[in-house]
């Protein structure tokens, strides 16, 4: 059981760059060219900020351009909201998210509440892979509401027959960075009080722009790096610095008490480059107006 798993793609309408001034759908098409060779795979699951705008066109992008991927392996495409994503254009275009090879809806079970947070289920070849909606408009952090969390019970009342995988955008575990810690999941514990005595053993996430292994409970948390660019730590803890890189991961999943996560990089000749960095008393003083703000 394996899943290309994508994260970050930040795509937007009218070919307008990222922040950090890369081409998201022009990065997005290397890199998904750079792994044509990889064949056998289950799914390809795609872990939100899958637009960077919220824009209808942005989502029938991701669709069209990693729903052909899908497609001429037969295979289903899964995808989350993230910060940057927007609800009404997600569902849109995407509906719950899962989609089958044609590109049609195929949850096999879905929450939807009332402040509009999406959640799915697909089961694939007997691993259930449940979809959780960690978006809070306008807030670079995420949140998992009690109803989701009450629906995820549910769900996990009954177990599945090759365990069940969790896939959202937000990590429930830390970054590794002294200096800035990137406004992550606000109640994993919440989350670890859910899946206590269930038969959750893998929770896959993006958010970070890179990779990254912890726990949560019995669950081993595995952040994927991100398509659009990558935050490189090796600048120390005094420094954000963001490069030129895009990575997908192959996560084999046939055995949920020992998974396996191979990072497979793009072939950029360009990887590497410095798209953004900041540090010392510039980064100190727009952390500390970021601490005002909030």
């Amino acid at each position: 059981m394996k899943l290309l798993h994508l994260s970050d793609t930040h795509l937007a309408a009218g070919g307008k760059l990222h922040e950090t001034g890369v081409n998201a759908t022009e990065t997005l098409r290397g890199l998904l060219s750079d792994l044509e060779p990889v064949r056998n795979i289950d799914a390809v699951l795609v872990t939100g900020d899958v637009a960077d705008d919220g824009s209808v066109e942005a989502y029938e992008r991701a669709r069209d351009l990693i729903g052909a991927f899908a497609r001429e392996r037969g295979v289903p495409t899964i995808f989350s909201t993230g910060n940057t994503d927007d609800r009404t254009g997600f569902a849109t275009v995407l509906g719950s998210g899962h989609l089958d090879a044609e590109g049609h809806d195929h949850a096999s079970a879905s929450f939807d509440s009332p402040g509009g947070e999406r959640a799915a289920v697909s089961v694939l070849n007997g691993l259930r892979l449940i979809t959780l909606d960690t978006l809070v408009p306008g807030e670079p952090h995420g949140h998992l509401g009690a109803g989701q969390l009450d629906w995820l019970r549910s769900v996990l009342a009954e177990t599945a027959a090759k365990g069940t995988a969790l896939a959202f955008h937000h990590p429930p575990i830390l970054h590794p960075s002294a200096v800035q810690r990137p406004p992550t999941l606000l109640n994993p514990e919440d989350l670890a009080e859910a899946i206590a005595g269930t038969d959750v053993r893998v929770i896959l996430c993006g958010h970070y722009h890179l990779q990254l292994a912890g726990r949560l409970g019995e669950a081993m948390v595995w952040v994927g790096p991100g398509v659009v660019n990558r935050r490189d730590l090796a600048c120390g803890d005094e420094t954000v610095r963001y490069v030129r890189g895009a990575a997908a991961t192959l996560a084999d999943l046939t055995d949920l008490r020992a998974p396996v996560f191979h990072t497979m990089p793009g072939r950029d000749p360009r990887a590497g480059e410095i798209l953004f960095e900041m540090g010392g008393e510039e980064l100190r003083e727009a952390l500390r107006r970021l601490g005002a703000e909030g």
